[in-house]
């Protein structure tokens, strides 16, 4: 199988366009995860609450359904980056799979605020993946975001990736 694993968080809907459009370019299997309990939409409480489960590690409980990453090589991993860093329904996921040998391609989204150094945030909670590049989209990406998204495969391609 050359298709990859495209598994997302959103939550303003920003990753699940970028997800949408990887899907489109890469023909990847998409999955959507979810938190077990949703986050508050009043931004202070979603704040406040975000920032409590990034201090303590907390991996939050997940809705059944995510698809198991067994057998894609290459798994493309997304979210907000959410206090200069992954959103903690992303970690779960990744904290929870084994993800040994897979090629990680991360991508996130962000409105401002600090970036985060988020290959080395995957990379910790995948230590036997090979987590590459990041890449960072402005909101949903707007018009160039096709584009951007060829560019960056084709950069991982020749980085020794192995998909389409």
């Amino acid at each position: 199988m050359n298709d990859p694993l495209i598994v997302s968080y959103s939550y303003s809907g920003n990753t699940h366009q970028i997800a949408k459009t990887l899907q489109a370019i890469t023909s990847g299997d998409w999955c959507e995860i979810h938190p077990r309990h949703p986050y508050p939409m009043a931004f202070p409480k979603l704040l406040e609450q975000v920032k409590r489960e990034i201090q303590t590690s907390c991996y939050p409980q997940l809705l059944p359904g995510a698809s198991s990453p067994r057998p894609y090589p290459i798994i493309f991993a997304g979210c907000p980056d959410w206090c200069g860093t992954i959103a903690p329904p992303l970690a779960s996921w990744l904290y929870r799979n084994d993800l040994s040998g897979k090629i990680i391609l991360p991508f996130y989204s962000y409105c401002g605020g600090v970036v985060g150094n988020i290959r080395k945030d995957i990379a910790k909670l995948c230590p036997k993946a090979e987590v590459r590049e990041p890449l960072g989209i402005v909101e949903d990406g707007g018009e160039p975001l096709a584009e951007v998204l060829r560019q960056w495969i084709i950069k991982n391609r020749q980085a020794g990736g192995t998909f389409q």
